[in-house]
């Protein structure tokens, strides 16, 4: 096997575009994402909500309420 093929393992530090940061492992250094568990519709509860208000814009554009 070869040696020093290998990328170096470093803490990295995440950066969302809603500001929030964490650090993870990683090959680079510093990783730049558009979503995070902070701003993510599923794991803030949003997306349920969203759904829901779909359904409920059908139900009255259907029936006319």
């Amino acid at each position: 096997m070869k040696t020093d093929i290998q990328p170096e393992y470093v803490q990295a530090t995440v950066t969302c575009n809603c500001g929030n940061t964490f650090t993870v492992g990683s090959t680079k250094p510093e990783i730049h994402v558009e979503i995070c568990s902070k701003c993510h519709p599923f794991y803030t509860g949003q997306q349920k909500a969203a759904i829901a208000r779909g359904r409920i814009d059908r139900f009255n554009k259907k029936y006319g309420m």
